[in-house]
């Protein structure tokens, strides 16, 4: 659809009729110079002298041209546009964070797959996660895998695909056999400094304890609460492990609690599927969608319609001086 930016400037059409009706006609005054011969003078130029003040007539390009260049001219002023139709932009109101353990213990093979064969702990995780960032369509992800360090393993982003692609390459160990569980915290909470979301979302799994992280994780979880993130916790894993597998309980509740979040246990992978089931619930998808119209502005016709009138007008006026100029001469 067509619409004008500036409508009031359609008030301006009838300012020229006004100022014909209202205001006085130009007047200009000319010396001149009466001479004896001049009666001779003007029977050889062709022209007819009369006395008193002279009148200029216009011509019928004038009487059509100059109104239309004042409309084109006050269209223009107004500013006419084309409204397309609307467009909407989605984009995503949260940011999720999946950091995931990869520590030596995420090798044991004490969880089953859904034919009930027994896999490897990340196997059975890698599967559920799956599932899981397919279900969240419209949060941006970002994946962060820690054992002796930490590192994102995918940055955020809307490409789920990616996300997938990239979790299912990351195997026991690849970072190191011990559990950074607050570096890893610490970590997340670096690569949200650039996150505009308005919710910041931590997924935390691990399968043991901290084993020596620079920033002890109940400390990590104070500084992630400050900075408005939610930290939910899944321990896996058999509870009854002892030694540097041994899960602290403890440390994830106190880490959620601090932050907000909740804090979950999976003994097996059905365990496993239902906590992801409730995550969904507790945090679910948030879009932002944006509806705007393009304008693409016309005013540019309107003002270059008049100009072309304008220069057509003084071409073909100078033209017909120059012709009748000729025929006087070979008169």
């Amino acid at each position: 659809m067509f619409e004008l930016s500036y409508p009031w400037f359609l008030a301006l059409l009838p300012a020229p009729l006004l100022v014909w009706r209202l205001l006085p006609p130009h007047r200009e005054s000319r010396e001149s110079v009466r001479i004896p011969f001049f009666e001779q003078i003007a029977m050889a130029a062709g022209a007819t002298p009369s006395k008193g003040g002279l009148v200029t007539q216009r011509n019928i390009l004038q009487k059509i041209l100059l109104p239309l260049v004042w409309v084109l001219l006050v269209l223009a002023a107004a500013r006419p546009q084309l409204v397309e139709p609307p467009l909407s932009r989605t984009e995503s109101a949260r940011d999720l964070m999946l950091a995931v353990d990869l520590s030596g213990s995420m090798d044991q093979r004490d969880l089953f797959d859904e034919d009930g064969n027994r896999v490897q702990r990340l196997d059975a995780v890698k599967e559920v996660l799956d599932d899981f960032i397919a279900r969240r369509e419209g949060d941006r992800i970002g994946v962060i895998v820690f054992g002796s360090e930490a590192f994102v393993q995918t940055p955020f982003t809307q490409d789920h695909d990616l996300v997938r692609a990239l979790l299912d390459q990351v195997e026991p160990r690849m970072p190191g056999p011990q559990t950074m569980l607050g570096d890893a915290v610490g970590l997340t909470i670096k690569t949200f400094d650039g996150s505009e979301a308005r919710d910041r979302v931590l997924i935390l799994l691990t399968d043991g304890n901290d084993t020596g992280s620079k920033v002890p994780p109940r400390r990590a979880a104070e500084i992630a609460s400050q900075g408005g993130i939610v930290i939910h916790t899944v321990a896996v894993g058999d509870p009854q492990t002892t030694g540097e597998g041994e899960i602290d309980l403890k440390t994830l509740e106190a880490i959620a609690g601090t932050t907000g979040g909740s804090a979950f246990r999976a003994d097996d992978r059905e365990q496993l599927e239902e906590i992801y089931a409730q995550i969904d619930a507790l945090t679910p998808e948030e879009i932002e969608t944006t509806t705007f119209r393009p304008k693409t502005p016309l005013f540019q016709w309107p003002l270059g319609g008049a100009v072309v009138l304008i220069l057509l007008y003084h071409v073909g006026m100078a033209v017909t001086t120059g012709a009748q100029r000729m025929g006087v001469r070979r008169a």
